[in-house]
């Protein structure tokens, strides 16, 4: 089982490594793969040395696997080229995602959905994916009509960069005394900007959350409106999410579904200050649901908060859990 990391150096491709060790993924041979400046040097995968190598040397090993997360530029490029060479790619950029002719998988939700023709496989987006987890067993329960979600993102969201900035304030760095990858200072402060703007005055990042949902839960008449926003955290996604359902409620049935649903842990006791926060979640994989509570201003009205590690479940995790699917169905 010959597995390449493309983009093994970065933030997410280095969860990658760890997560595909720490779930005793069958590697043989793994070829970390990164950018020409990266090339030689070394990463511990398995308590063994590898070395970085180009994306044409990895392609020429003809791998049966290649994670990527390398950008959505490169993936553009070279996931067709891996796939090319019978390698099944899962993607973590955006470049494939909303393409119809790919698939966008949560393997809880939609795993079902890949087959031997599926060569490059997009991984949706990390504040899409915390969401989608929790709203899965209620929307097949109670029909969901319209979802409002705001976004508390953290920094790790946009890599090693970001984490650097946001260090380099906390010590006292005034504005252009050091590399910036936000437009503005982010410690002390809220951004809501996330990705570019679009012409309809919403992120891109926005429009992923909106687009990706329906397409993970394979129902085009949920509406979906968001307002994503980057926090001074260093990891972990936490989320507001209004639900308008078809259907009433129970609140305890609505507990004992998220409670029984795969990859989802509820902490919801407010009276003893239990509810889901980002510094608990960092370094583990479920998505964390709290808070939950009826709406009161519309008919079946729902409040939930969430929060995941934006690293694991939301990047890496996701993405070795779907290359563990291809290999249970033999496709790998």
């Amino acid at each position: 089982m010959k597995v390449a990391v493309v983009g093994a150096t970065g933030l997410v491709g280095t969860r990658m490594l760890q997560v595909l060790e720490e779930r005793k993924f069958p590697v043989t041979e793994l070829i970390p793969v990164a950018s020409e400046k990266s090339v030689g040097r070394k990463v511990i995968f398995a308590g063994k040395e590898w070395t970085v190598v180009s994306a044409d040397e990895a392609i020429s090993r003809r791998p049966s696997l290649a994670l990527f997360s390398a950008g959505g530029g490169t993936s553009a490029v070279l996931a067709p080229k891996f796939a090319e060479v019978g390698c099944r790619v899962v993607d973590n950029s955006s470049q494939w995602r909303m393409d119809p002719t790919k698939k966008l998988v949560v393997p809880e939700i939609n795993g079902d959905v890949l087959d031997e023709n599926d060569f490059i496989i997009a991984n949706p987006n990390c504040s899409t994916i915390q969401m989608v987890l929790p709203l899965c067993p209620l929307h097949k329960a109670y029909g969901i009509k319209r979802v409002v979600v705001s976004t508390y993102q953290s920094v790790t969201g946009t890599g090693y960069k970001a984490v650097a900035q946001m260090e380099a304030e906390r010590s006292g760095k005034k504005w252009g005394e050091y590399q910036a990858v936000y437009p503005c200072p982010i410690d002390q402060n809220i951004l809501p900007h996330i990705d570019v703007f679009q012409d309809n005055g919403y992120t891109k990042e926005e429009m992923k959350m909106v687009n990706e949902t329906c397409k993970i839960l394979r129902d085009d008449s949920i509406k979906v409106t968001a307002t994503t926003v980057r926090v001074p955290v260093q990891g972990g996604h936490s989320e507001a999410v209004n639900v308008e359902f078809e259907r009433p409620f129970e609140l305890e049935d609505v507990r004992r579904l998220l409670a029984a649903f795969p990859g989802v842990t509820v902490q919801d006791d407010p009276a003893n200050n239990v509810y889901p926060m980002p510094i608990n979640a960092w370094g583990k994989d479920d998505v964390f649901v709290g808070r939950i509570r009826r709406d009161f201003s519309i008919e079946n009205g729902l409040n939930f908060w969430c929060v995941s590690d934006n690293l694991r479940k939301g990047a890496a995790t996701n993405a070795v859990q779907i290359a563990e699917l291809l290999y249970s169905k033999g496709l790998i």
